[in-house]
């Protein structure tokens, strides 16, 4: 695989992490609701070739939606799009691949699993209601979930920060842009 094509699939999976307005012809279009846009970036320790920043747009939820990532001249990147039962990547010269869902589509283009239902709710600045949270040990605003510690030290600003401390550690951080 060229790291042209690995840089761009990392790319994908840093934008499945946080974000898109998306769809392929195959799946249903995106659920309506509530669309997040803004920046992100993805770091997995040890893997430099999976550092990747860009644009994310995101619609839907965890079971129905779509993501959009742009790069950093703002043009499209790729596309993702999934319902239940499928997940569909879409990727500049009309190629597509499916998988199984979003969390298998998450799996392959990043190379670790991520809690997909999760980030839903953590990019709206909340722990998800599907499994256990805590205070953050250290005190700060946040919270522990599935693993991760949220910081919601700059939420003000819409910053988000989600670390995976258990190797090989991942980092997310997105900023989310205002609702208009």
């Amino acid at each position: 695989m060229s790291l042209a094509v690995r840089r761009w699939r990392s790319i994908l999976s840093a934008a499945v992490l946080t974000g898109g307005l998306a769809g392929c012809a195959s799946l249903a279009p995106p659920v309506e609701g509530e669309v997040l846009s803004g920046r992100l970036s993805i770091r997995v320790d040890g893997q430099p070739d999976r550092s990747v920043s860009g644009g994310f747009e995101l619609s839907g939820t965890a079971r129905q939606g779509g993501l959009v990532l742009s790069g950093p001249l703002g043009t499209t990147a790729l596309r993702a799009s999934w319902a239940p039962g499928a997940a569909v990547l879409a990727q500049p010269g009309g190629g597509e691949t499916r998988y199984a869902d979003l969390d298998a589509l998450a799996r392959a283009t990043l190379g670790e699993a991520i809690p997909m239902a999760a980030l839903f709710d953590w990019l709206r600045g909340r722990a998800w209601s599907g499994a256990p949270a805590s205070a953050r040990a250290d005190g700060g605003a946040g919270f522990e979930q599935l693993g991760w510690q949220i910081s919601l030290q700059r939420w003000g600003e819409g910053a988000l920060e989600a670390v995976r401390v258990s190797p090989p550690m991942i980092t997310v951080r997105a900023r989310v842009e205002p609702r208009s």
